[in-house]
């Protein structure tokens, strides 16, 4: 006898559920597919954006270099044209500071006046300075340059209290006020301006607080803390864009 021919059973029909099944990993790989290209892509914009930062940063390095490698020129020619003129002036270790010691000055004790017979050298210093930041485009990498006052460790009255804050400070505007009255129009200070458009000189006093000579005990000890400092500050790149560049970096280390 012929049994009836058997039914042919799809495993898809042995297994309803087989087929959600599938559609639902395939959705997924999808999904993943997509979001890896997703990520793929927020990779390489952060990479991009690091990457300019990165090239910014440098370029602002090698500002930074020439910058002081400017600021080391002006003052090696500052003290060389100054030494032609019979005038010695002295330089900080690090390059930014013209010391003009008391000598050149003549400040007496208690005293911010700069006297006649020292105001000749005074107004060669001043000439000098001008001319020196003044060649090429130096200005260009200049921030600040501040005239600073100093004065001895001794005890003072006066000066509405201020003491030797306010001597220090006195004998600072003194000589920039005397640089305004003596240097020709073409050769004033008040002239040159940073690239931000401000006044490049400022005036400040500092009293006894930076002592070139910690233990006074002679007259001449004393002289040499009289004095005015002529600093020179560079531009410098901006901090806050580096510790930008810093966290990126870190957040995209495996």
């Amino acid at each position: 006898m012929r049994l009836g021919k058997s039914k042919e059973v799809s495993v898809d029909e042995e297994n309803p559920y087989w087929m959600s099944f599938s559609d639902i990993m395939s959705a997924l790989l999808v999904i993943f597919i997509l979001a890896s290209v997703i990520l793929i892509l927020q990779l390489m914009e952060i990479q991009k954006e690091l990457k300019e930062r990165q090239v910014q940063f440098e370029q602002e390095l090698v500002e930074l270099k020439k910058a002081e490698q400017v600021r080391r020129t002006i003052l090696d020619e500052a003290v060389e044209a100054l030494r032609e003129r019979g005038i010695k002036v002295e330089v900080s270790e690090n390059h930014t500071v013209l010391s003009i010691p008391n000598d050149l000055l003549g400040f007496d004790t208690g005293a911010y006046d700069i006297h006649a017979a020292y105001q000749a050298r005074a107004l060669e210093i001043g000439k000098v300075i001008n001319e020196v930041i003044s060649r090429e485009d130096r200005v260009e990498f200049l921030d600040t340059i501040f005239i600073e006052g100093h004065t001895d460790n001794r005890p003072l009255q006066g000066f509405m209290g201020k003491g030797n804050w306010g001597l220090s400070t006195f004998r600072a505007i003194s000589l920039w006020q005397f640089w305004g009255s003596a240097l020709s129009p073409d050769e004033q200070l008040a002239r040159l301006k940073n690239k931000d458009g401000k006044p490049l000189f400022s005036v400040s006093g500092y009293g006894e607080t930076r002592p070139v000579l910690v233990d006074q005990q002679t007259e001449d000890d004393f002289k040499r803390n009289r004095r005015i400092d002529i600093r020179f500050t560079i531009r410098r790149p901006d901090s806050a864009q580096y510790e930008q560049v810093r966290e990126r970096l870190e957040e995209v280390k495996p």
